[in-house]
């Protein structure tokens, strides 16, 4: 059993009667698509439809879990707590050791499955506290081939809309429930198709350069490296400009740009969409 623990990894809980009603009006995320044992990824985000915080949310005995960077938990529950207002709802941080992330489906019986690995054909299972040890650069390399990406390795809070992280295909933002903040921007962007900026995967022939590294397109910024473990990478880049261009280069290397095969999206069609 493979065992990685994330010691920058942080739980808030929210407990009540109002708990459900009350994250369903505010976050991306269809809370009733959520069975017992699921991880679903979310996002809470700012009036103009971009990402100011991130995690998975599953289910409690007393409500819902949410696991974020412990960089934003405190301001993730602030932000949380100005919409209380009357709900019925406690919104608390939980007291663990990070979490622990179990790579070959085998866990214990109360960790969660983090769903946005399962769209990869990956079985991965989460469970908070410290289980194992610490292994950054293996659990870069799932992430990269998965297309998972996560806020502060890959972008910056409320530098990306949901569309641009792949949200949108892979469960974290729901078109048929009710309104949540920033849910306006988000469904012109689906209805209209407007958006361009895509996760892809980032290969080259040796070892890529530094995160935040500029993609070039023909000479022309495309976007920049996020995670890198290796030879492989992630990144948003313009997927119309990746389409399109003739050449991709990282620090002057020719890089292959792929789009993951389970989000539907593909170059061909980019390229289709510039004609």
């Amino acid at each position: 059993m493979a065992q990685i623990h994330l010691a920058e990894r942080a739980i808030i809980t929210l407990e009540g009667d109002d708990a459900e009603h009350f994250l369903q009006n505010l976050i991306t995320t269809d809370l009733e698509r959520i069975a017992e044992g699921e991880a679903f990824p979310g996002a809470l985000l700012t009036p103009q439809g971009k990402v100011m915080f991130e995690f998975l949310a599953s289910r409690t005995a007393a409500g819902f879990a949410l696991e974020t960077h412990a960089a934003d938990a405190a301001a993730l529950m602030q932000r949380l707590t100005l919409y209380k207002l009357r709900a019925k709802v406690t919104i608390a941080a939980a007291e663990n050791d990070g979490v622990t992330v179990f790579t070959d489906g085998e866990a214990p019986e109360d960790a969660v499955t983090d769903m946005r690995f399962s769209h990869a054909g990956m079985v991965i299972k989460r469970l908070p506290g410290r289980h194992g040890e610490a292994d950054a650069d293996a659990y870069a390399a799932l992430r990269i081939a998965a297309g998972v990406a996560e806020m502060h390795a890959d972008y910056a809070a409320q530098d990306a809309f949901p569309h641009d992280l792949l949200f949108d295909k892979n469960g974290a933002v729901s078109f048929r429930k009710g309104c949540y903040v920033g849910q306006e921007v988000v469904s012109r962007m689906q209805h209209r198709g407007t958006a361009r900026r895509r996760l892809v995967k980032v290969e080259g022939a040796s070892a890529l350069p530094a995160p935040g590294t500029r993609i070039e397109a023909d000479g022309k910024p495309a976007g920049e490296l996020g995670t890198v473990s290796g030879n492989t990478a992630m990144a948003i880049v313009r997927i119309d400009r990746a389409a399109s261009a003739e050449r991709l280069a990282v620090g002057g290397t020719a890089v292959t740009v792929t789009p993951y095969a389970w989000s539907g999206i593909t170059l061909e069609a980019a390229s289709e969409d510039t004609d």
